[in-house]
């Protein structure tokens, strides 16, 4: 599928990976609406931070997609829809789970009724790594069993299923990408990497962090915005499952140390009890096949291998300290 003279739709926009997605996408010359959560400060998340000639390339719509209506209205001259909208933060979901079925499922639900009704060409639902639960088996494949060991998870299980069974039940064009830990500049400090730069950056030698065990697949954004284009420009793909990930596998202890030689800094790791997850919903392993992605679109990761990931980490730290943006988190402060 050529993305050429097509109209789209990315809900999500004002987020982490969902602003990267737009910006990338305006860069390619594509016509792009962002779906952005409405808000009365007028905000546009990340997207206000954009430079100047790709913001006045945007189409900005602003609405809730809990809001059936809003969403047909968002859809209407639109040809692709990349569905990125959703709370996605974990320790959150223990503590507010109704928000999270609501947004996460209803909202998707939401999305693919309207794609349904308006008859869009391509739908590309994003899924999350975390529905795979701790690893049966690695490389986790898409055929791993299905997991969900936090209301997060659950709620984008139930997502998925959604959103698939109108593939199965309509027709409707949907593929749903699958994504490991994502990282890179702009992710919110609720994220491990991004609170480690942030404590060092703020002269911090005492690091809190949660488990140090688990072992994560990241993939730095860049690889992962590819993804999302490769995905949905294949028709091979649609009515497909596909892990997006690096296929390399790292603890979290080693990747804070890997942050700290990259930030020069000499750290103590101190575990803070109210960032470890309840025993029985910790992921512990975590590590993407990604042969399927790569076999359909033939995409394939940038940043690969440890010393990929060492790449990515660098790259991740300069915009954090170079472009003073750490004065926009807030170090002090467990972010749920």
């Amino acid at each position: 599928m050529k993305f050429n003279k097509k109209k789209i739709l990315v809900t999500g926009a004002d987020g982490f990976i969902g602003s990267h997605l737009a910006e990338e996408l305006i860069c390619r010359n594509y016509n792009v609406k962002a779906f952005v959560h409405y808000n009365s400060f007028n905000s546009w998340g990340w997207l206000d931070h954009s430079p100047p000639e790709i913001k006045k390339s945007l189409e900005i719509f602003s609405g809730d997609i809990r809001d059936p209506h809003a969403m047909t209205e968002a859809l209407k001259d639109c040809d692709i829809v990349f569905h990125l909208a959703a709370l996605i933060g974990i320790p959150y979901s223990y503590h507010s789970p109704d928000s999270y079925i609501d947004t996460n499922i209803k909202g998707t639900l939401n999305i693919v009724q309207a794609a349904r009704k308006l008859e869009i060409e391509k739908i590309v639902h994003t899924s999350t790594s975390e529905v795979y639960g701790s690893a049966i088996f690695v490389p986790i494949t898409e055929e791993h069993p299905l997991q969900g060991q936090s209301p997060y998870s659950a709620s984008k299980i139930g997502a998925d299923q959604v959103a698939m069974s109108f593939y199965s039940s309509f027709n409707t064009p949907v593929t749903i990408i699958r994504p490991f830990n994502t990282y890179g500049p702009k992710q919110s400090a609720r994220a491990i990497i991004p609170a480690v730069i942030i404590q060092i950056a703020r002269g911090k030698k005492k690091i809190k962090l949660g488990s140090l065990h688990p072992t994560r697949d990241f993939s730095y954004i860049k690889d992962i915005v590819q993804a999302f284009i490769a995905v949905g420009k294949s028709d091979r793909s649609i009515g497909e499952v596909l892990n997006a990930g690096s296929n390399f596998e790292i603890s979290i202890k080693d990747t804070a140390e890997i942050i700290a030689k990259s930030m020069h800094a000499d750290i103590e790791i101190i575990t803070d009890n109210k960032r470890i997850r309840p025993k029985k919903s910790e992921v512990n392993r975590l590590w993407a096949d990604n042969k399927k992605i790569r076999k359909l679109t033939g995409w394939k990761p940038e940043y690969v291998g440890k010393e990929g990931f060492k790449r990515g980490i660098s790259e991740t730290v300069k915009w954090f300290i170079k472009s003073n943006k750490t004065k926009l988190y807030k170090a002090d402060i467990y972010n749920l």
